[in-house]
């Protein structure tokens, strides 16, 4: 019988979840990045955005099959209650619920972190990605038109957007992954 677990990103994870992402840099324009990022590269990136958000891997038998993550969605304070949404799956796992379960952990933890509205950015068109956005009831915020060269072509990027908390007069400040209790993590990532 098959085992699926999901849990929080470990450093050793680095060059499985690379492998997964490098088809999407070298064979689509899923991702607009052009070249693949070095390991040492690709672990500090996990390192960094793992310091203050959820960044969480999903696999089945002991092998990572897809991951997903938050991180900033802009630099200023003011919008420290956003985060954009990113998530990748092993081409030969898709359209299996993997990227809905990911998603689903994620907005839970946020929720958590008090952010308040989420955001994911589509290469247009990218129908999976675009039904995942639909699913979670995003709204469509707009298209950047003609805004990446890729696979020697242009293309637009969409921008979907939801909201996953209450607008207080006086939110409560984000809170780093880290300042959240572990135990509580521990229940969501077994969703």
């Amino acid at each position: 019988m098959e085992k699926n677990i999901i849990r929080l990103v470990q450093e050793a994870d680095t060059e499985e979840i690379l492998n997964i992402y490098e088809p999407y840099v070298k064979e689509t324009a899923i991702t607009f990045e052009c070249e693949t990022p070095s390991i040492d590269e690709f672990r500090n990136r996990i390192k960094e955005i793992s310091e203050d958000y959820p960044y969480i891997v999903y696999l089945s038998n002991g092998k990572i099959i897809g991951y997903a993550y938050a991180h900033k969605q802009m630099e200023r304070a003011a919008y420290q209650w956003n985060a954009e949404l990113s998530v990748y799956i092993d081409q030969s796992h898709l359209r299996c619920g993997i990227g809905k379960t990911l998603y689903s952990v994620l907005i839970e933890i946020l929720k958590l972190q008090n952010v308040r509205n989420i955001y994911g950015g589509v290469t247009f068109p990218n129908e999976n990605s675009e039904r995942l956005h639909q699913y979670f009831g995003f709204s469509k915020l707009g298209v950047y038109h003609n805004t990446g060269y890729k696979c020697e072509e242009w293309h637009d990027v969409m921008w979907f957007e939801k909201t996953i908390g209450d607008y207080n007069l006086e939110p409560g400040p984000f809170m780093s992954i880290k300042e959240i209790d572990t135990n509580i993590i521990t229940k969501i990532l077994r969703l």
